[in-house]
C-alpha cells in the first residue's frame, strides 16, 4: 500500500495508515540504488529507476511490512553536499526534511565502487544527526564485492549489511534488524484521523514548468516539492496529504507532460508515463494552463488525457499576477480563448491563479470537493424517469435534436438508466432502424443532465443499448 508525506497546513492529524508508523528514511549519493532498494521493499514501483543518476528528486512516500510489523519509508534525492545549484541544493534540503521525520536511516553506499569521499562527507553529516544509521551495501552480488562491503563499517556504523536490491539479496537480515529498534505505531488516539473519510485523490497536470509544483507548495502552505526555473524539475508523481474541516485530499504533483517523442531522456520518459497512471487514479484533475504564454495545442492535449481517463476537471491559468496591461475584460477574454481551445471541456471551470502570491489559489480546493461530490452522485430511477419523460420523450418545443442525423430513421428512444458513477455513466436504450446515436443528440443528453442534476466539472459517459426487431 502506498503511503504519503502529510501536510499540516490545516490539520496536525496524521494519516492512519502511514502517518502514525515509524518512518525510515533511505539516502545516500546519486546512482547507488536508492530508488531500487524503495521499490523492492514496498513491492511496486513507485520511484522511476534508471542508469541516469539524480533520477529522483522529491521525497517519495511508501509503506512495508514486515514480520507483523508495519513501518512507512521515504526515498530521497541524491545527496550532493558540495553542490551550490539549484536542483541539488533542494534535493540536500528535501533529504534534510525526509532524515528530521525519521526514526532511522538506511544509508544505501555502492560496494562495487567502494569507499568514496562523498562517502565520508555523507558519514560525519549522519553521525551528526543523532539518528540509528543502517548501512546497505548494495550492489553486493558476488562473494568478492560482499567481502569488500566491510569496509564500511570504518565509519563508525556497527549496522552493516551486504545487500542487492536489484536481485533481492540480503534484505531479510536488514529488515530483521531494522524493525528491532523500531516504535510500533499507536493503535489509537490523538494525532490519528478519522478513517470515515474517503480520500480525494487530487492531480495537479500540465506541460512542463507551469508552476504545477508551486501550486502544489502554495495550497500545502510549505515547501513540499522542489521548484526551479528549469523546465522538467519533477520527475515523480508525488503524492502529499492534505486535511482540511471538510476533505481528506490526496494530492499528486506530476511531471510535466510532453508530446510523444519530445521526452528526450529515459527519465522524462517514464515520468511522462507515471503522470498519465496519476491520473488514472485520479478522482479530479487540476490542469494548469500557463496565463503569461496562453493556450497551447499541448494544453489541450493535456487536458484531453485527463478527460479520457475519467477525471472531474479543473482548469487553472496560473501567472495571472504576471499578465500585463490587465482591463476590465482580460479575465473573460482569457476564459473565451481557454473554451475556444478546449471545446470539450465547455463542462470544466476556469479560474485564474497564481502561486506565487497563492492570488485564489484557495478557490481551488473548495472546487475540487464540488467536482468530486458530482462524479459521485447518482440519480434516483424516480428522478430519471421524470427526466426522461420531459427532456427525451417529450422534449418541450421540440428542442431536442433527432437521435440520428436528418432524423429520418426510425431509431427509438426507449429509455435511460444510471449504470454507474466516477464518472457518472448513463445507458440509452434505443429500439428500431440503426443503431447509433449522433454525437449532437448525445450531446444534448448530456447538457440537460447537467443542467438537471448539477453534474459540476465532471465528464458524463453516455453508452447505448441497441435492440433490433428480430426477422421473422
Amino acid at each position: 500500500m502506498t503511503s504519503v508525506a502529510i501536510a499540516t497546513r490545516k490539520s496536525s492529524r496524521a494519516e492512519p495508515s502511514s502517518a502514525a508508523l515509524p518512518l525510515v528514511a533511505v539516502v545516500g549519493q546519486p546512482n547507488v540504488g536508492k530508488s531500487t532498494l524503495f521499490n523492492r521493499l514496498i513491492g511496486q514501483r513507485r520511484s522511476i529507476v534508471g542508469d541516469e543518476p539524480g533520477i529522483t528528486r522529491d521525497r517519495i512516500f511508501g509503506e512495508v511490512e514486515w514480520a507483523g510489523q508495519r513501518f512507512a519509508i521515504v526515498d530521497t534525492g541524491g545527496i550532493v553536499t558540495d553542490d551550490d545549484a539549484v536542483i541539488p541544493a533542494s534535493i540536500f534540503k528535501q533529504a534534510g526534511f525526509a532524515i528530521d521525520d525519521s526514526q532511522a536511516l538506511i544509508w544505501v553506499v555502492d560496494a562495487r565502487q567502494g569507499l568514496t569521499t562523498l562517502d565520508e562527507e555523507l558519514a560525519k553529516l549522519l553521525r551528526a544527526t543523532g539518528k540509528r544509521v543502517l548501512v546497505a551495501a548494495n550492489k553486493s552480488e558476488s562473494a568478492r564485492v560482499e567481502a569488500t562491503a566491510s569496509e564500511f563499517y570504518k565509519f563508525g556504523f556497527e549496522e552493516v549489511f551486504p545487500v542487492s536490491a536489484e536481485q533481492g539479496i540480503g534484505l531479510g537480515e536488514l529488515l530483521d534488524a531494522l524493525i528491532r529498534g523500531l516504535e510500533r505505531a499507536p493503535e489509537s488516539g490523538e494525532g490519528v484521523v478519522s478513517s470515515h473519510k474517503r480520500e480525494l485523490r487530487l492531480a495537479i497536470v500540465g506541460r512542463p514548468n507551469v508552476g504545477k509544483s508551486s501550486i502544489l507548495n502554495s495550497l500545502l502552505g510549505e515547501e513540499r516539492a522542489i521548484v526551479s526555473p528549469v523546465a522538467g524539475t519533477t520527475r515523480d508523481a508525488t503524492d502529499t496529504l492534505l486535511e482540511t474541516p471538510d476533505q481528506l485530499f490526496r494530492l499528486v504533483d506530476t511531471a510535466g507532460i510532453r508530446r510523444k517523442g519530445k521526452a528526450a531522456e529515459m527519465a522524462e520518459k517514464l515520468s511522462v508515463v507515471m503522470a498519465m497512471k496519476s491520473l488514472k487514479r485520479a478522482d479530479v484533475a487540476i490542469v494548469i494552463v500557463d496565463a503569461e504564454e496562453g493556450v497551447t495545442a499541448l494544453d489541450a492535449h493535456i487536458a484531453g488525457y485527463a478527460y479520457d481517463a475519467g477525471c472531474s476537471i479543473i482548469l487553472a491559468c496560473n501567472k495571472w499576477d504576471a499578465v500585463k496591461n490587465k482591463e476590465t475584460s482580460t479575465s473573460s477574454e482569457f476564459e473565451r480563448n481557454v473554451r475556444e481551445r478546449m471545446k470539450f471541456l465547455d463542462f470544466a471551470p476556469v479560474i485564474m491563479v497564481s502561486a506565487l502570491t497563492s492570488q485564489r489559489v484557495e478557490k481551488l480546493l473548495p472546487l475540487a470537493i464540488r467536482a468530486n461530490e458530482a462524479r459521485n452522485r447518482r440519480v434516483t430511477t424516480s428522478q430519471l424517469n421524470a427526466f426522461f419523460e420531459d427532456a427525451v420523450s417529450q422534449p418541450r418545443g421540440g428542442s431536442a435534436p433527432a437521435p440520428v442525423k436528418g432524423g429520418v430513421s426510425r431509431l427509438h428512444v426507449q429509455y435511460m438508466t444510471q449504470a454507474s458513477v466516477r464518472p457518472p455513466t448513463f445507458v440509452v436504450f434505443t429500439s428500431g432502424g440503426k443503431g447509433g446515436l449522433h454525437f449532437s443528440y448525445l450531446r444534448y443528453l448530456q447538457n440537460r443532465l447537467r443542467e438537471q442534476f448539477d453534474f459540476f466539472a465532471t465528464p458524463l459517459r453516455i453508452v447505448e443499448k441497441h435492440k433490433q426487431r428480430k426477422k421473422r
